[in-house]
């Protein structure tokens, strides 16, 4: 045999029981020929047998800051699938009080419009500007707040 068989089997020795089934059966294969290896896998059972046998236990400061910081941060995830919610709610009013007013405010803006003698291109652009104008502004603020404004308040 080749080192190359060797050094596959010491590889998949090292993966445990994270092995699929034609491994299982080449690994046993090649254990039953090679005491080398099958040494190894010995060895490396053994020292899996240790380890697991030693107790772990932590120092009484670091489990209190472990819970510490673990319920600030279920905290935070509270607090953050609160304004989600409350988000949520917005959204589904803006979407509503926009699908309401949409159609009122296009007749408004046809009415100003016939009565201002201006032709139905420019009123129906002054409406889209209507519509447009504050998203992009917004937009542009919170563009704003979240990049160049966020480096200012550190």
């Amino acid at each position: 045999m080749t080192s190359n068989f060797h050094d596959e089997a010491q590889e998949l020795i090292a993966l445990g029981n994270a092995l699929t089934k034609p491994q299982q059966t080449w690994l046993r294969g090649h254990l039953e020929e090679c005491a080398d290896c099958r040494s190894y896998a010995e060895a490396c059972s053994r020292v899996s047998v240790a380890v697991r046998s030693l107790p772990v236990a932590a120092d009484a400061r670091l489990v209190r800051a472990t819970q510490m910081r673990v319920r600030f941060h279920a905290s935070r995830m509270r607090e953050t699938r609160a304004r989600m919610w409350m988000v949520a709610v917005a959204c589904l009013g803006v979407g509503l009080s926009a699908a309401v007013t949409a159609p009122l405010l296009w007749r408004l803006f046809a009415w100003f419009g016939e009565r201002a003698g201006v032709s139905d291109m420019v009123w129906q652009a002054a409406y889209a500007g209507f519509w447009i104008v504050p998203v992009l502004v917004v937009s542009a603020l919170l563009l704003a707040r979240g990049t160049h404004l966020a480096d200012h308040r550190e």
